[in-house]
């Protein structure tokens, strides 16, 4: 070995023991110093351009936790994040199954039911909430025209007309409300999926005998004439007793708002 082989391979040996001991140990990389093939840590940003071959290991101390690494953490957030949005609409696609499963169901007991009981196509059924309140509203508003005639007819007062019309309007709409909701409690007159012509006339009479006691007040307590009151809630009993059978005959047709109840026996 010549004498200038050795001061380069001890200058080697100087430069690998002071970048070992002075350096923190960021990367490994490999490198080519002088003629001699090394391996040795090295910093990236000092000799990754010298070298012609480099090869970085990570980014940051090799002795740490990987699960601290900032690339790793985004990458954690993110699959948390997608965690959260698939387990949201994993709990939508659970709860529409179930109601799916339900309705099949009772499609299935409802079709047993027909073949095996004796309940006729149709069944038995109930009305909703909304249902009831529509046919309420609408009513009254047909009752009130006819109710705003006779009142003007019998008392020639127009004023005294509107207040009878709008006492009435606020007060037996609520209570016909409530009358529906009670009615629809009893199945009587609904076997064959409809209210029948006789369970109609049965509402029709029933709710006049209330609406006479509350027109024939309300009429008294505006007019101040108890002989004008009682024609006034005279005609409309006989008048709309009748509307009200045909009234109630129309809205046995629509099916809208109605929930068939499952009754069968085998």
């Amino acid at each position: 070995m010549t004498k200038s082989t050795a001061t380069i391979s001890w200058r080697n040996k100087a430069i690998t023991i002071l970048l070992s001991t002075t350096l923190p140990l960021k990367c490994y990389g490999f490198g080519v110093v002088s003629n001699h093939h090394i391996f040795s840590p090295i910093s990236h940003s000092t000799y990754s351009k010298a070298f012609p071959l480099f090869v970085v290991e990570s980014s940051t101390d090799i002795n740490g936790d990987p699960e601290t690494y900032p690339v790793i953490k985004s990458i954690d957030a993110k699959m948390a994040k997608f965690q959260k949005s698939r387990d949201k609409y994993h709990k939508k696609l659970t709860r529409f199954e179930l109601g799916l499963q339900a309705l099949q169901k009772e499609k299935l007991h409802y079709l047993e039911g027909i073949q095996m009981g004796e309940t006729p196509v149709g069944g038995n059924f109930k009305e909703t909430k909304i249902r009831s309140a529509v046919k309420s509203m609408m009513w009254r508003l047909i009752a009130g025209s006819v109710t705003l005639i006779t009142s003007l007819k019998f008392s020639g007062s127009l004023s005294t007309a509107l207040r009878i019309v709008g006492s009435d309007f606020f007060s037996k709409a609520a209570t016909m409300f409530i009358g529906e909701r009670l009615m629809n409690k009893s199945q009587a007159g609904r076997k064959t999926g409809a209210d029948s012509a006789g369970r109609s006339v049965a509402k029709a009479l029933i709710w006049r005998l209330f609406a006479i006691c509350n027109t024939l007040t309300v009429s008294f307590f505006f007019a101040k004439d108890l002989k004008m009151a009682s024609k006034i809630a005279g005609s409309d009993a006989i008048f709309k007793t009748g509307l009200m059978v045909f009234y109630e005959r129309a809205w046995a047709k629509i099916d809208w708002g109605k929930e068939y109840v499952i009754e069968f026996s085998i």
